[in-house]
């Protein structure tokens, strides 16, 4: 059982998994070209991630892995206004058929001018509108310089997937 990171291209997926992995930054410019998988070792658990590029043409995969993974984690740019409806549209259709899957929405580069804030991500993505039975966390989170120790948020982020893949398990 794997926890699946989705997200559109240039959220930071591959970003924030090498610093959930390392604990420290590691920025990637390249996009995902398929599949990255990491992964990482905890003192209660060992999580396998599963990213798959957000690149239109690998979107079609997303729903394939969906079934079999323990937690979705969603990532999302904060600071790309544009593109936030089609996010919500792409989380709404992938969440729409499985109504437990534990949802954690990182909403990414929170370090970025023109960031949205959490409240706004949260109305952005009409997270209100996903319903009451599935557990969702919406974290803040930015990759800083490379080679610094991960935020706070980050290291939020890590031990909150830990704990929900040991209560999934």
């Amino acid at each position: 059982k794997q926890i699946l990171v989705l997200g559109l291209d240039g959220a930071g997926k591959t970003s924030i998994l090498h610093s959930l992995a390392t604990n420290h930054v590691k920025r990637s410019m390249a996009p995902t070209e398929g599949f990255n998988a990491i992964c990482i070792n905890t003192e209660e658990s060992q999580m396998e991630f599963l990213e798959i590029g957000g690149s239109e043409s690998l979107r079609s995969y997303w729903n394939m892995y969906l079934p079999k993974v323990l937690l979705l984690v969603y990532v999302v740019d904060s600071a790309d206004h544009a593109r936030l409806p089609v996010a919500k549209q792409l989380l709404h259709q992938l969440i729409q058929n499985n109504s437990t899957l534990p949802v954690v929405v990182l909403a990414n580069k929170q370090d970025l001018e023109g960031a949205y804030c959490i409240t706004d991500i949260h109305d952005a993505l009409a997270l209100s509108d996903i319903g009451d039975e599935r557990k969702m966390f919406l974290i803040g989170t930015h990759v800083a310089e490379d080679g610094s120790e991960i935020s706070s948020s980050m290291q939020d982020a890590k031990e909150l997937i830990g704990q929900l893949v040991l209560e999934a398990q």
